[in-house]
């Protein structure tokens, strides 16, 4: 067995670790978003620290990619229990063999965990610096197959053509969201803390190469089933608003009362270095005995707005409003309950779709001039002409004045994300397809010109970002702004309608 002398080296805190092999890893793939130590060790200072005390407290990580979680848990213990074990393999042997479960998500991640906590890949050799009579220790791997129903697994929504695979092959079925009966994988063991970073999506694609749905709801939802007294896992941001197939976790989620400290980052960047994540991510605790509001920090870059105590929904709200900032504001600004969703058209306002490219050239006088854009760079950006005929929907809306906005937002603008394209005037007689929205009606060009004036200013892209969570931008993401008059010009000097002067700081965002 490894010398426990040598344990100082991986396992106590006080040890100045440089360079991080976990660090490291951490940045090496947008696949597997690996955690770095630093947040893993910010996730469990949220905990109550008395946790580490007890030597019965048991730690559960059911998604094990690099074991970064159970490692740093164990290094707590072994500093917070050398009092009541002093002798330090009797107390490695303790937290090893009693206190620290993992689920590793794939056989690659379940040696990699080992050979992060135990020091080797096989906890039953020489080598492991806690012997186990098994090869796997307390973080288990099993190869599990999805259950299909009409071509769909029934418990991650895999699409069966993609995902039957032959042996050898990964399959994604991963063991602690594909189990009716979760208390059967430790044997009715009860857990005090279950935390990770899970899998965040599994792309479904057949016919759309890069059409993926979100996963991580599921192993949050599974968590809760084993009745644990803390929770904590960090995951896309995206269930604040919107997300695909997600609006039932939201609305668990916001109205759970045990929610108790949210961590907020816009930009995933600042947590997984050069990992793009659409939205930002989130961290979380989740108290079985808290029952009033949750404390909110948004970070960015080197900023922290908060904690602030709140609710997580505002009254009349439907999503998170995730900007500490934004609640003043908001409650300010809804004094009118008139907004600009109001005038701004559905999908497809006209019922032409993104690959309808139209004529270069008229062919008959009636012919409309039709904005498009589009993945094709032949024809992004530019104009054609379509028959007034081929207009389905919208015809009422050929002759206003009004404005096209792109449907996905612009890089130019963002804060951190894209938030919204480029308006522009659109004159009567004008179209468009599926890759804009439309704006109005406005009475004449001076009126839809200051509407602009108001889209470009802080204010308008703030609220905006309160409800957009990813790069699509539909009429709902407009409901948080309110509605003006656009006989006048506006700026970012001057702020609009029902905010009070109390507002002003945010003109400087």
């Amino acid at each position: 067995m490894a010398n426990p002398e040598n344990l100082a080296t991986s396992l106590l805190p006080h040890v100045n670790h440089n360079p991080d092999v976990l660090s490291c890893l951490a940045n090496l793939s947008n696949d597997e978003v690996f955690t770095p130590p630093n947040v893993a060790n910010a996730m469990l200072d949220m905990l109550p620290q008395e946790l580490f005390k007890n030597p019965d407290t048991k730690f559960l990580d059911p998604v094990c990619k690099s074991g970064v979680f159970l490692r740093e848990i164990t290094k707590r213990l072994m500093t917070e229990l050398a009092e009541e074990i002093p002798n330090l393999q009797d107390r490695l042997d303790h937290i090893l063999h009693n206190q620290v479960y993992g689920i590793a998500i794939t056989e690659l991640t379940s040696l990699l965990s080992r050979r992060t906590l135990y020091c080797t890949k096989y906890p039953n050799c020489d080598y492991s610096i806690s012997r186990f009579d098994n090869i796997t220790g307390n973080i288990r791997y099993k190869a599990v197959k999805h259950t299909w129903r009409n071509g769909k697994c029934i418990f991650c929504g895999a699409s069966r053509a993609q995902y039957e695979r032959e042996t050898g092959l990964e399959s994604y079925a991963y063991e602690f969201i594909h189990m009716d009966n979760l208390q059967e994988i430790f044997r009715d063991m009860k857990f005090d803390v279950i935390i990770g970073n899970p899998p965040y999506q599994l792309n479904v694609g057949v016919e759309k190469e890069n059409y993926a749905i979100p996963v991580y709801h599921k192993f949050i939802e599974n968590a809760k089933k084993l009745n644990p007294k803390y929770l904590s896992m960090i995951i896309p941001a995206r269930w604040y608003a919107g997300g695909r197939g997600l609006a039932d976790f939201r609305n668990r989620m916001l109205n759970d009362c045990r929610l108790s400290i949210l961590h907020d980052f816009p930009d995933a960047s600042d947590i997984f270095s050069g990992v793009q994540i659409k939205a930002g991510v989130c961290y979380f605790l989740w108290d079985s005995e808290h029952s009033c509001e949750c404390y909110v920090t948004n970070h960015f870059r080197n900023i922290q707005v908060g904690p602030y105590k709140r609710k997580l929904l505002e009254p009349g709200m439907s999503t998170f409003i995730r900007f500490n900032k934004a609640i003043s504001i908001l409650r300010k600004t809804r004094i009118n309950n008139d907004n600009f969703s109001k005038i701004v058209s559905s999908q497809t306002p006209f019922g032409l779709i993104t690959s309808f490219k139209g004529s270069r050239t008229k062919t008959s006088e009636n012919d409309l001039k039709m904005y498009l854009s589009g993945n094709d760079k032949e024809f992004k950006g530019k104009t054609n002409y379509v028959s007034v005929n081929m207009i389905s929907r919208g015809k009422e809306m050929i002759k206003w004045h009004k404005i096209y906005i792109p449907k996905v937002g612009s890089g130019s603008d963002s804060f951190p994300h894209q938030i919204i394209g480029i308006p522009f005037y659109g004159k009567p007689d004008t179209v468009c397809n599926q890759s804009y929205l439309v704006i109005g009606p406005f009475k004449d060009i001076v009126e839809a010109n200051n509407a602009i004036t108001y889209m470009k200013t802080k204010f308008f892209r703030f609220l905006v970002l309160q409800k957009k969570n990813s790069q699509d931008a539909m009429r709902g993401v407009y409901e948080l702004v309110p509605l003006q008059e656009f006989s006048k010009s506006w700026t970012d000097a001057e702020p609009p309608g029902p905010v009070s002067s109390a507002t002003q700081g945010l003109w400087a965002l």
